[in-house]
């Protein structure tokens, strides 16, 4: 392992060579709508809009639900991104009601696309990637920021002005009511949801992991009282230079995420994975938000069919990938779910037809794995006492 995830995807970002969009000090355009709050240096964080020099409707540019089901390629998925330029200011993530930070609220909650003009104080510079949230292009800190009232979404309006209702509950009803994944993110980074007094700004990255995780441990509670699944099935799906094989097994819930970078980072291979077993995780995973953006899809899956089963995912990446953000994952993995499943009696067989799908030899994964080696140890055990 190359020290870790971590280090492997700050080494991936800096060699990749990807033009920004070049505009001056002031700009007129339109916001998705998009706002991105910082993480650096909290609780006083840099928050501001995000927006493209566009006098059109934008809202694909932050619409990540979108853009797997609808074949987006890579490129246009970048280019979209890349146009998009951030405005910041030094905020404490508990001034809600700040000036500035009452006008994010306003431009996360709205229904569609708004026209608006910004004043930086500088030219904005730069290109941000991550593999948490996705990019977005040049940057600079804000002066003025004037966008046009719209229509807000009705969902994500009712919970801003319930202000006794809490932050995870209103994630939870709107998850219910199949709000975008994407809207109720944004509307819980700029502050909107929760009780009044509690309210505050979180991080964009941090409340990525936070909604995947609310709704992942919801689900898990009610999918722990189904029926187990009575054979394994195989999912598959690839876009965006992915690969993803999902396997469910029969047994109580218990669940693992393995990943491997195939020469995507000079010519070598290099596998990350974490797991976790039916009494649960600990911590923060060491593979990041990912691991949870998956583990949600996943059982989003199994609660509409009210089954349990394990899960073992695995995932590669191929040589043209780029950091494009968890919803990567998430929507992904739910495109494979939603997908007709091949169904098996055995181990073997489902691996047989996930590694069909997948480059690298079982042996690569078995090294990173737990539950994978423990479910094939128990496999072979089982065998051995019949022979």
């Amino acid at each position: 392992m190359l020290k870790g995830k971590g280090y492997f995807l700050k080494q991936l970002t800096a060699q990749t060579r990807i033009r920004s969009v070049d505009v001056g000090r002031e700009m007129e355009g339109s916001t998705p709508p998009s706002v991105f709050i910082g993480s650096w240096n909290y609780p006083k964080v840099y928050a501001g809009p995000m927006m493209a020099a566009e006098h059109e409707a934008t809202e694909i540019y932050d619409s990540p639900e979108e853009w797997v089901p609808g074949g987006y390629e890579q490129d246009e998925i970048i280019n979209y991104r890349v146009n998009l330029v951030r405005g910041k200011r030094e905020l404490d993530v508990t001034d809600v009601e700040d000036r500035l930070a009452v006008k994010l609220q306003e431009t996360a909650l709205s229904k569609r696309s708004s026209m608006g003009e910004v004043k930086f104080r500088n030219q904005p510079r730069g290109l941000r990637l991550s593999d948490e949230h996705t990019p977005h292009g040049p940057s600079a800190f804000l002066e003025e920021y004037r966008v046009e009232e719209g229509s807000w979404d009705r969902d994500l309006e009712k919970a801003y002005y319930d202000t006794d209702l809490k932050a995870k509950e209103a994630i939870l009803d709107l998850h219910r009511r199949e709000t975008h994944f994407s809207k109720m993110q944004k509307a819980l980074s700029v502050g909107a949801f929760g009780l009044k007094r509690n309210r505050r700004m979180v991080p964009t990255r941090w409340s990525i992991t936070a909604c995947d995780s609310t709704i992942g441990n919801h689900l898990l509670e009610e999918v722990r009282q189904n029926d187990i699944l009575d054979c394994y099935r195989v999912y598959g799906h690839q876009s965006l230079n992915n690969s993803y094989q999902v396997i469910l097994l029969p047994t109580a819930w218990q669940y693992e995420w393995t990943e491997s970078f195939i020469k995507v980072l000079g010519g070598r291979t290099h596998t990350f994975g974490d797991h976790e077993t039916n009494l649960g995780k600990r911590g923060y995973s060491c593979v990041g938000g990912c691991y949870y953006s998956c583990k949600m899809a996943v059982l989003e899956q199994l609660h509409r069919e009210k089954i349990q089963a394990g899960a073992i995912i695995l995932r590669e990446a191929y040589p043209g990938y780029v950091p494009l953000g968890v919803f990567n994952v998430r929507e992904n993995v739910r495109a494979a779910v939603k997908g007709k499943p091949t169904e098996h009696n055995t181990l073997i067989e489902a691996l047989d037809q996930a590694l069909g799908k997948l480059t690298l030899p079982i042996e690569t994964y078995e090294r990173e794995s737990l539950l994978l080696r423990e479910n094939l140890h128990n496999v072979q055990t089982s065998l051995s006492m019949f022979t």
